[in-house]
């Protein structure tokens, strides 16, 4: 269940100081991570993530979520499941809040429900997931059970995924929030193919969040969906920042450039993930990984400076000559 906005910040640093004492660390350890809390090997994680406000409610997110497409997709086996719980116990830990997952997602939300449920994590998530079926009544079954899945009585964000049956969902989801069995509704897409669909969505329906593909191989949202996000008042959730891992193709075996630790950044993916984070309409991106020292590293581009529009066209020359 989510945390009341007043409380929000106060119950999170509260939870995840008992949670890292008590779990976090024996998980991470066993993982192989431990060095990356800080000690000899590594400077400390600062204290506090970069948050953005919702604009409909005022309420503060993390900038840096997790998405689970695929890597939260395993069975129940311990060799399975122990790498998603050391990613889920250091997430929180270094202050991330938003996990992503949708009944597309094969047996994800069932993972992301058992994992949070063992780790006592729920109280720091912010659970998003996703309705992606046709008809009203198989769209309520479906929220239903990701509720259940999820472990959640309320879901704090629920999507219509790829505006698939877009009106008919749109309208149980405001009923759904008038009644407070959910707190934030959107819409989600990838393709660039639907973006007329999306604009028309965002320009006629009052909606909380719009999930989005953007990275600094794909662009075009910065032309009209971004701007009308934020004319509109609504957050922007960023999926594919790596643009599908495309960039990491384009950068292997490269040189950072030196310039990157004018915004604290050590690592390509830290600088695709602050290019994305730097532009003003984008609460939060949710990058997926199954891997506790990517997801360190993902973790680490919501500390510290952001490019500003000069360095944003530094970043944007510097892929497009590799």
């Amino acid at each position: 269940m989510s945390l009341n906005d007043q409380n929000s910040d106060f119950h999170q640093e509260r939870m995840c100081d008992h949670f890292s004492r008590r779990t976090a660390m024996k998980l991470i350890a066993a993982s192989g991570a431990g060095m990356l809390l800080g000690g000899a090997s590594s400077e400390p994680v600062q204290q506090t993530m970069l948050t953005r406000r919702i604009p409909s409610s005022g309420e503060l997110l993390p900038v840096v979520g997790l998405g689970t497409w695929q890597t939260f997709d395993v069975g129940a086996s311990p060799a399975e499941r122990q790498p998603l719980e050391a990613v889920l116990a250091l997430f929180v830990k270094m202050g991330g809040r938003v996990v992503d997952s949708s009944p597309m997602y094969g047996r994800s939300e069932q993972v992301v429900g058992e994992t949070a449920a063992k780790l006592n994590l729920h109280p720091a998530l912010f659970m998003a997931t996703k309705v992606w079926t046709s008809g009203k009544a198989k769209g309520i079954r479906q929220m239903e059970e990701s509720g259940r899945l999820l472990r959640v009585p309320k879901t704090d964000l629920m999507q219509v995924h790829n505006l698939l049956d877009v009106d008919i969902h749109l309208a149980t989801l405001r009923e759904w929030k008038s009644r407070g069995r959910i707190r934030y509704i959107g819409i989600t897409h990838y393709d660039a193919s639907a973006y007329d669909r999306v604009e028309q969505v965002l320009r006629r329906e009052p909606l909380d969040f719009l999930q989005i593909n953007y990275s600094v191989l794909e662009r075009v949202v910065e032309n009209r969906l971004l701007p009308l996000a934020a004319e509109r008042g609504v957050a922007v959730v960023v999926n594919r920042p790596f643009a599908s891992g495309a960039l990491f193709g384009r950068t292997r075996g490269k040189a950072l450039p030196e310039w990157a630790g004018e915004i604290d950044c050590r690592s390509w993916a830290q600088l695709f993930l602050k290019f994305v984070l730097s532009h003003p309409a984008v609460t939060c991106a949710i990058p997926a990984t199954a891997n506790v020292r990517h997801l360190e590293d993902n973790m680490r581009a919501g500390y510290g400076r952001l490019p500003d529009r000069e360095l944003r066209q530094r970043i944007a020359d510097v892929v497009e000559r590799l």
